[in-house]
């Protein structure tokens, strides 16, 4: 069983994942600290300082001036303004893998140069010749 594991181990397959799995993590915490840190202070800027993990509706009737002190009363509260937070987060986090992956794949796949025409068509009758043919093949005229 001890070998079998270790040949499960050593498949190409499964180390190509596990690195994948570490170097994901590493770039998720870059995108996060980007987004956390260099994105979301413009936009909450933009929105006039409007700080959604302070928006909550308290389960119990009562009104309580913040989140934290619904949480010190002990009330239950439906945080959607922490579940609008994690929307703007994933969607940023989103379009910036998008971008990056996109980038990634631009300089991966250039587009290969397109090689020169290596026929020609006859002025007789107009089949297709090799570009260096004095002759053509199909009706035998003199080409210039």
């Amino acid at each position: 069983m001890l070998k079998e594991f270790k040949a499960f181990v050593m498949r190409g397959n499964v180390l190509d994942l596990a690195v994948g799995v570490i170097i994901g993590a590493a770039f998720g915490k870059i995108v996060s600290s980007l987004v956390d840190d260099i994105l979301m202070p413009p936009i909450g800027k933009l929105l006039k300082g409007v700080d959604f993990s302070n928006l909550f509706f308290a389960l119990d009737g009562k009104l309580y001036a913040s989140l934290v002190d619904a949480k010190k009363a002990g009330a239950p509260t439906l945080n959607y303004g922490v579940f609008l937070n994690a929307i703007i987060n994933f969607l940023i986090v989103a379009f910036c893998i998008f971008i990056i992956i996109q980038l990634i794949d631009h300089w991966v796949n250039k587009p290969a140069p397109s090689a020169p025409p290596a026929t020609k068509d006859c002025p007789q009758c107009a089949m297709s010749i090799p570009i260096a043919a004095k002759r053509c093949g199909h009706c035998t005229s003199q080409l210039a």
